[in-house]
């Protein structure tokens, strides 16, 4: 997997995200973008309800310091071409995508000036976050829908175009609390890609310099298949069970890394399963 050459970072949530209180994912997403000194756009092409989606974050950011907040809402792909959304992109410190359906944000924005208004900001440095559904649009080939809580086979996934921010991954949210190991396996073994994350709820991994570290009360679980020594693939209709054998799998809560160049966990002066100090 090559590693993505740019100054960005990005906040991938597992959806229903702490927004009261301390609200700790989203003020990490506010520290990053500028703090105090942040012009944060929010992005609601995902949802139905863009207003009320938009206002509630609104209120979050801006109690955690925002200097600016503003909504854009794109609900036609002409949308993605107004000179006052691309002014807000450009101005942006920070370019959070709201949860909802994620196809919805691929129709409207994916090969726009809008689009590429975001990465441009992205590879300059802005920090770009998505929850639930805007989780699942950031690898170029995304999970659009499929069935939780089943035992892996091609049919309960289906896959369509992300917008490409960590391209040769795949990523599920909601994770643990939906039962979605199953699906995570389905889309990692149909895509020519080798790493899969399934992030939990309130929970986030944020990638910077080609680092992911874990943040929130849950864990995010990392399927890598590039070991992997059998898959029964080309020998299955869609219906039947997928087997999958030699894949590793890693669990990381909060506080813990991983190196997406060398595909490792990094765990400095952790402790090993077997209870020695790993070095």
């Amino acid at each position: 997997m090559s590693e993505n050459q740019t100054k960005g970072q990005l906040v991938i949530i597992g959806g229903a995200e702490e927004k009261n209180g301390d609200a700790p994912i989203l003020r990490e997403f506010v520290r990053r973008a500028g703090g105090v000194q942040a012009h944060i756009v929010i992005m609601t092409a995902a949802t139905e309800l863009p207003r009320e989606a938009g206002e509630k974050y609104i209120e979050v950011f801006r109690r955690l310091g925002a200097s600016e907040v503003r909504i854009i809402d794109t609900e036609t792909r002409e949308d993605a071409s107004s000179s006052t959304a691309l002014e807000a992109v450009n101005k942006a410190t920070g370019i959070f995508f709201t949860g909802g359906d994620q196809a919805r944000i691929t129709s409207t924005i994916k090969d726009t000036e809008l689009d590429a208004a975001i990465h441009k900001r992205y590879s300059e440095g802005a920090v770009v976050a998505g929850t639930s559904a805007g989780a699942a649009v950031m690898p170029d080939k995304m999970i659009v829908e499929g069935d939780s809580q089943t035992n892996p086979r091609l049919e309960i996934v289906e896959m369509g175009p992300g917008l490409g921010f960590l391209p040769g991954v795949v990523i599920d949210q909601h994770f643990s609390e939906r039962g979605r190991l199953g699906r995570l396996i389905s889309a990692l073994v149909q895509e020519p890609v080798v790493l899969g994350f399934g992030i939990d709820e309130n929970t986030a991994m944020v990638v910077s310099q080609g680092q992911i570290e874990v943040i929130g009360e849950g864990s995010v679980t990392i399927v890598d298949e590039s070991e992997g020594t059998y898959n029964n693939l080309n020998q299955i209709l869609r219906d039947e069970p997928l087997a999958v054998c030699g894949v590793k799998l890693h669990i990381l809560p909060h506080g813990h890394k991983f190196d997406l160049k060398t595909r490792q966990p990094i765990l400095d002066n952790k402790t090993s399963i077997s209870g020695r100090s790993v070095t």
